[in-house]
């Protein structure tokens, strides 16, 4: 009865998932932030190439 009750006491796993899901929303924000800088820099460089011709 006591390793059960130690077990439910036990919130070490709970805190795994919560610095798995800080990881994750981290992870996804910089995703976004790298796509959009690479469809921003995508268009500037074929204006360039474009005025090149």
């Amino acid at each position: 009865m006591q390793t059960i009750r130690r077990f439910l006491a036990d919130e070490s796993g709970a805190t795994a998932i919560e610095y798995g899901l800080i990881a994750a929303g981290i992870a996804l924000a910089i995703i976004a932030v790298v796509n959009n800088l690479g469809a921003t820099l995508n268009k500037k460089f074929t204006s360039i190439g474009s005025s090149l011709k």
